[in-house]
């Protein structure tokens, strides 16, 4: 029996000969119907509309801290340095390795290195990543040292997470730095979790002879009240899950949800988790509009980000 149903798109081979660069490779992606390989290209056009609409979108964008510890920092300085969003919402740990990597290295090691070994020779492992105990925690603490003292003696008693993150990056100066470019660009980078991480320890540390010295969540929360209830559109890149992507999502409910939403992540969604639910579950809770375009990803990405990237700067965004 021959099988046809109208309205239906055939599945299109890949012409390795038509590929040019990352743009052809990603729109060939969703003619092929392959798999994942086809929402990376649908994620790329959903991207690419928002960019083409940037003035009257809001875009956000959440990720986790683990991926400022590889190569990908880059990739994230280039959508800080181009101001593709106006708000990222991320953990301490991005603090943290951006102040670490504008002065030290960080290193490539192996998953199944023996961890015994690595503690005896002071080296951290995060993943396939190493970090020299004198690359990590004497860094950020002399740097978070500096900066908190800065804020304080003039006169300053009271930052949100995002104005102390701003601080940071106008201190490092840094081209590398995705805090300096939030800086330089005046995108705000909030951090629900802030104690949570090395920075997070410094401030601590600097309030228990500080009394007076607050880091004011209250502001960090009014800035995403009064963005989404001003955005004529929102739209969103979400990297990862936890606490980054909920605080996201969950603003948004309060206009009815995103307009446009990618989602890239390795979470299964069997467990129920937040990490790995899909974005369409969003729309149950208001948090992705009805009719919103939308799409998640199952995979790594540190694979997938730089080539959507890099296909939507061939575009000339």
């Amino acid at each position: 029996m021959r099988i046809g149903v109208v309205g239906m798109d055939k599945v299109r081979d890949i012409e390795v000969s038509e590929i040019k660069g990352f743009s052809d490779l990603l729109n060939a992606y969703i003619d092929s119907g392959g798999f994942m390989a086809r929402y990376v290209g649908l994620a790329y056009r959903i991207w690419k509309e928002m960019l083409t609409r940037r003035d009257e979108i809001t875009i956000f964008m959440s990720f986790p801290a683990a991926i400022v510890s590889t190569g990908l920092r880059g990739i994230l300085k280039e959508i800080f340095r181009r101001r593709w969003i106006d708000i990222a919402i991320t953990t301490c740990g991005t603090l943290d390795h951006d102040i670490a990597r504008s002065y030290r290295d960080y290193y490539k090691g192996e998953f199944n290195m023996d961890d015994r070994e690595l503690r005896d020779r002071e080296i951290h492992r995060l993943g396939n990543i190493l970090i020299p105990f004198d690359n990590y925690g004497g860094i950020i603490e002399k740097t978070m040292r500096e900066i908190l003292n800065g804020i304080y003696h003039s006169g300053n008693r009271s930052v949100s997470s995002y104005e102390l993150a701003w601080e940071i990056g106008r201190h490092l100066d840094n081209d590398d730095s995705i805090l300096t470019w939030a800086y330089r660009n005046r995108v705000k980078v909030i951090i629900p979790g802030i104690y949570d991480g090395a920075v997070g320890y410094q401030i601590w540390v600097f309030q228990q002879f500080h009394r007076d010295f607050q880091i004011d969540l209250y502001k960090d929360e009014k800035t995403l009240s009064d963005t989404v209830y001003e955005s004529s559109k929102t739209g969103a890149i979400v990297l990862g899950g936890g606490i980054s992507k909920h605080h996201l999502i969950w603003w948004n409910q309060f206009r009815g949800g995103l307009d446009y939403a990618i989602q890239i992540t390795t979470a299964v969604e069997y467990d129920g988790s937040l990490s790995g639910a899909r974005l369409s579950e969003a729309i149950s809770w208001n948090k992705v509009g009805k009719d919103s375009p939308h799409v998640s990803i199952w995979g790594d990405v540190t694979i997938i980000l730089p080539i959507i990237v890099s296909a939507l700067i061939e575009d000339g965004y």
